[in-house]
Order: C-alpha cells, then structure tokens, then sequence
C-alpha cells in the first residue's frame, strides 16, 4: 500500500490498483478509492490472466483488512 496505489500479491501474480480521487462534495472522504471494475486482468506478464469473481472478493476483503490494520478507510465503487 502506497499513497497512490494498493498492490495485491498472489503466488507469481501481481495487481495495482490506482487511487481514484473522492468526489469534492464528500463530508467525510474515504483515505482511498477503489472502482471494482479496475479489479480484472493480472498485471504483466500475467496481463491475459482474467480475474475471477472469487479472486475479486478475495481482494477485496484483503484490502479492507489492510486497510483497517492502518486506521484507513477504503471506499469500493
């Protein structure tokens, strides 16, 4: 987890996610967004590798853990 970017790590395959920005008008701004839709193909070289719907709730999951360990708050669109 960075700044700008959270990468997830599976066996020999690896996944960066950018941050998306919050929208200006939010009250109480997530740390990080994350669109769902981003969560699809494996970086390269596994980038013909699709991402399972088991895969993407796994992910998702092991982000907000992460998240939580830090006292951040991730927002899913």
């Amino acid at each position: 987890m960075t700044e700008g970017a959270v990468r997830i790590l599976k066996g020999d395959r690896i996944l960066t996610l950018g941050r998306a920005d919050c929208p200006p008008e939010e009250e109480d701004p997530a740390d990080f967004i994350i669109y769902l839709d981003d969560i699809v193909h494996w970086d390269a070289p596994h980038e013909e590798v699709e991402i399972d719907i088991d895969e993407v709730q796994a992910i998702v999951q092991a982000i907000e853990r992460a998240f939580d360990e830090h006292g951040l708050r991730v927002d899913f669109e």
